[in-house]
């Protein structure tokens, strides 16, 4: 799938979900995901990504085609490398989730980097990151945005939670498109010959006494964003996420 929108309304499988830019792992669209309300988020609006700079001169004309005018980063200055040219019709936004997070939070939460259990401790001590997260979708240009860190797996994770929990998406999709990210890494792995980092992972959430899956259901049980963070940016995403092409 290159990134062609569908008509609101339109079930997607995780295949045609995914996006192919060549040099990226794990890119999907946010489309085509079941809201509460009977609804589908709309496809075309909102991408989550791995790391962009691995991009090819094939992969980022694949971006542009998908009709992208926005990107997040939420990575760290120290992780930014060279990007090819980032054509004047994409504006580039940095909102640095790790750093915004502050020493304190790190000492408190670190243990939990990398699986979903750091998700509720974010939302609750971060609501800063979490609102300049929001403020960029909410005011960026007409036009896809991306949304992306590194791997596309944990602080992409908790971007796109956020942005489909204020959409009122079922929660059962939200984890299903989390636990996606895993099996889109596993080269990635191989390609860093660096153990795949799931074992891990699977050992903090037993330790707690869970699941990736039972992890992301608590926080969404819970997530009260919306009671705290600008009206107007949640209804700005809410539009940008849900209304018709």
């Amino acid at each position: 799938m290159t990134g062609t929108a569908t008509a609101s309304g339109t079930a997607l499988s995780h295949e045609q979900r995914q996006l192919d830019w060549d040099g990226c792992l794990n890119v999907r669209d946010l489309g085509g995901l079941p809201t509460r309300d009977g609804r589908r988020t709309r496809t075309g609006a909102i991408v989550r990504a791995d790391n962009l700079d691995r991009l090819t001169a094939e992969g980022q004309n694949a971006l542009l085609h998908s009709g992208v005018r926005t990107v997040i980063d939420l990575r760290d200055q120290v992780e930014y490398r060279p990007l090819l040219p980032t054509p004047d019709t994409v504006d580039l936004v940095r909102v640095p989730l790790d750093a915004l997070a502050g020493p304190d939070w790190w000492a408190r939460f670190g243990a939990l980097d990398g699986t979903p259990l750091s998700f509720r401790p974010y939302l609750d001590h971060c609501r800063d990151a979490v609102s300049r997260l929001v403020a960029a979708v909410a005011h960026a240009r007409d036009g896809a945005i991306v949304v992306h860190c590194g791997a596309g797996r944990d602080r992409t994770g908790l971007a796109a939670l956020v942005l489909l929990a204020l959409a009122e998406v079922e929660p059962a999709a939200i984890t299903e498109d989390y636990l996606q990210s895993a099996p889109n890494l596993r080269p990635l792995w191989t390609l860093l010959d660096r153990p795949d980092e799931e074992a891990g992972i699977a050992r903090v959430l037993a330790d707690a006494g869970t699941t990736a899956e039972g992890a992301l259901h608590a926080v969404l049980a819970e997530f009260d964003a919306p009671q705290w963070l600008p009206a107007a940016d949640v209804a700005a995403v809410r539009a940008r996420l849900l209304r018709a092409n």
